[in-house]
C-alpha cells in the first residue's frame, strides 16, 4: 500500500470533497439558501422556509445521492476484480435489469412506492441468485460464464420491461421512463443504503490482501494461499447486494459504477502508489458518491423548477470522459 500517511491524506481530501459536495447541493436550487441557513439546517436549529427546504427535501436527496453514488463506485471496483476487466461494470450481471422488471411490475399494478422499492430489491436479489445459479451450474464456475450469463439474463429483463412500458398505460409511462433512467426525486430515506455503503466498506477492508493477489491472477493467489472460490463468491455476494439497494434507491445510473473506479485507479498507478484495493476501494466510494451529488444538483437546477433524470447527465458526462480516459490509456500486453 502506498504510504499510510499520504493514503490518510488522500481520503481525507476526498471526504472534504464529499462535504462541499453536500453543501452544495443543499444551498443550491430553484430557491437559493444563504450560508448561514445552510449552516443553521445543519446543526439542526432554525426555523423558516429556507431551512424546511434543506431539511425535508434536499438534504434527504443529497445523501440518498451520495450512498447510492458511493454504492455503485464500490460495486464497480469489486466487479473488476472478480472478472478481472477494468471496463466491468455492475449492472453487466443483470441486477439492474431484475430491478427494472421488479419495480415496473409493481408500478404497473399502482402499488405504492414502499412497496416499489420492495419489489425492485427482490427483483434485482432474484436476478443475482438466478445467475449465479446458472453460472455455477457443473461447478465449472468461470469468469466467461459468469459474464455471458449475466448478459443473457440481462437480455431477457430488457425485453420483459420493453413488454411492460408496451402495455402500460400512458399515464404511468412517464414515472416508468424516470426510474430507468434514474431518480432520485422519490428516494424515502438515504440511511438504509448508507449504512449498507459503510458496511460493504468495512467488510471488504480485511481482504484487501486477498484482493490485490485476485487482481493479479488466480494461479497467483491459490499459490499465495487464498481461498479463491470464497473470495469470488463473497465478491459477487456483496457486488450484487450493493448494486441491488443503489438501483432500489435511485433506479438505473449509469457510468458511475465505470468511470469512477477506472479513473480512481488511473490516478492511482500514474502516481506510482499501483492498484491497491486497500486504498481504491474507499477513495472510488467517496468519489463516486460526490460525484453523483453533483451530477444529481445539476439535474435538478439547470432548467429549475423542471428536473431531469440523473442517470441521463451522468451518461452525458459519463461517455467523453470514458472515451478520453481509454484513449490515453497505454496499451497493456495481452
Amino acid at each position: 500500500m502506498p504510504n499510510r500517511r499520504r493514503a490518510l491524506l488522500v481520503l481525507a481530501a476526498l471526504v472534504g470533497v464529499a462535504l462541499l459536495s453536500l453543501f452544495v447541493a443543499l444551498a443550491a436550487g430553484s430557491m437559493t439558501v444563504a450560508f448561514a441557513d445552510v449552516l443553521r439546517a445543519i446543526g439542526g436549529y432554525g426555523d423558516g422556509l429556507a431551512i424546511e427546504v434543506i431539511r425535508g427535501l434536499r438534504l434527504p436527496r443529497a445523501l440518498a445521492a451520495f450512498a447510492c453514488g458511493g454504492l455503485l463506485a464500490l460495486a464497480g471496483a469489486l466487479m473488476q476484480v472478480l472478472l478481472r476487466n477494468p471496463l466491468a461494470d455492475p449492472y453487466v450481471l443483470g441486477i439492474s435489469g431484475g430491478a427494472a422488471v421488479g419495480a415496473l411490475t409493481a408500478m404497473l399494478a399502482g402499488l405504492t412506492l414502499a412497496i416499489i422499492n420492495l419489489f425492485a430489491f427482490a427483483g434485482a436479489l432474484v436476478a443475482m441468485l438466478v445467475v449465479f445459479g446458472l453460472a455455477h451450474g457443473d461447478s465449472s464456475w468461470t469468469r466467461s460464464r459468469l459474464l455471458l450469463t449475466g448478459i443473457i439474463v440481462a437480455s431477457g429483463c430488457g425485453a420483459v420491461v420493453a413488454l411492460i412500458m408496451s402495455i402500460a398505460p400512458e399515464e404511468g409511462l412517464r414515472g416508468m421512463l424516470f426510474w430507468l433512467m434514474g431518480d432520485l426525486g422519490h428516494s424515502v430515506s438515504p440511511w438504509p443504503a448508507l449504512a449498507i455503503l459503510a458496511l460493504g466498506l468495512l467488510a471488504m477492508q480485511p481482504f484487501g490482501r486477498e484482493l490485490n493477489l485476485l487482481s493479479r491472477g488466480d494461479t497467483l493467489a491459490l499459490a499465495l494461499g487464498v481461498s479463491v472460490t470464497r473470495v469470488k463468491f463473497g465478491i459477487y455476494a456483496l457486488a450484487s447486494l450493493l448494486t441491488a439497494v443503489a438501483v432500489t434507491t435511485a433506479g438505473s445510473i449509469g457510468f458511475i459504477g465505470l468511470v469512477v473506479p477506472h479513473l480512481v485507479r488511473l490516478t492511482m498507478i500514474r502516481l506510482g502508489w499501483g492498484n491497491d484495493q486497500r486504498l481504491l476501494l474507499p477513495a472510488s466510494a467517496l468519489f463516486g458518491g460526490s460525484l453523483l451529488v453533483l451530477a444529481d444538483t445539476l439535474a435538478r437546477t439547470v432548467i429549475a423548477p423542471q428536473q431531469l433524470p440523473v442517470g441521463v447527465l451522468t451518461a452525458l458526462l459519463g461517455v467523453p470522459v470514458f472515451l478520453f480516459l481509454l484513449g490515453r490509456q497505454p496499451n497493456e500486453r495481452k
